[in-house]
């Protein structure tokens, strides 16, 4: 059965740069890239004894990318402090991990060019793999310096509930 858009004028597909990534019930300030969401299902080949000439495949074991979150460098903690999670300096032998709560599911948000919500994914059982507090200094460059943190996670999908709204438009005056 097709399934119709409820907004049968849209056909430009939705713009990449309007997003917002939320975590521990609240959205994150400042990020400014999340790189893509990506799962990929590896390739099980085998063949039937009798019939050697030709070769079948199915699915085996789906993987999900580590997502990669990039913001400029401030004075908010939160990718530090998700990150010392799961190393803390000087925290004493076996009390490096904080096993109870270094992983969060997040959601990430995609808004249209008016700023509704169109899309949402839920990423889930995500913890932090990677931490860059800053990147190469350069006193010959112009340039934001970026933080980042690169999450592993257990898999992502779509939040069905974000439905496609119904988008405004100008009315000429009368």
């Amino acid at each position: 059965m097709a399934q119709f858009s409820v907004n049968p004028q849209r056909f430009d597909p939705y713009k990449n740069f309007k997003f917002r990534v939320k975590w521990d019930g609240r959205f994150v300030a400042g990020i400014s890239k999340v790189s893509a969401l990506k799962r990929s299902t590896e390739v099980v080949e085998h063949r039937e004894g009798g019939d050697p000439s030709t070769g079948r495949k199915s699915p085996g074991r789906s993987k999900f990318e580590a997502i990669t979150l990039e913001r400029g460098v401030t004075h908010d903690k939160e990718f530090e402090q998700w990150a010392n999670k799961v190393w803390n300096f000087g925290a004493g032998l076996g009390a490096e991990v904080s096993l109870k709560d270094f992983r969060k599911d997040l959601i990430i948000e995609v808004y249209n060019e008016t700023g509704q919500l169109v899309l949402a994914y839920k990423v889930f059982r995500a913890w932090v793999s990677e931490f860059q507090a800053l990147p190469d200094l350069d006193a010959n460059a112009n340039a934001v310096a970026i933080q980042s943190i690169k999450l592993e996670h257990e898999g992502w999908e779509r939040d069905v509930e974000v439905g496609e709204p119904s988008e405004p438009s100008f009315t000429e005056p009368a």
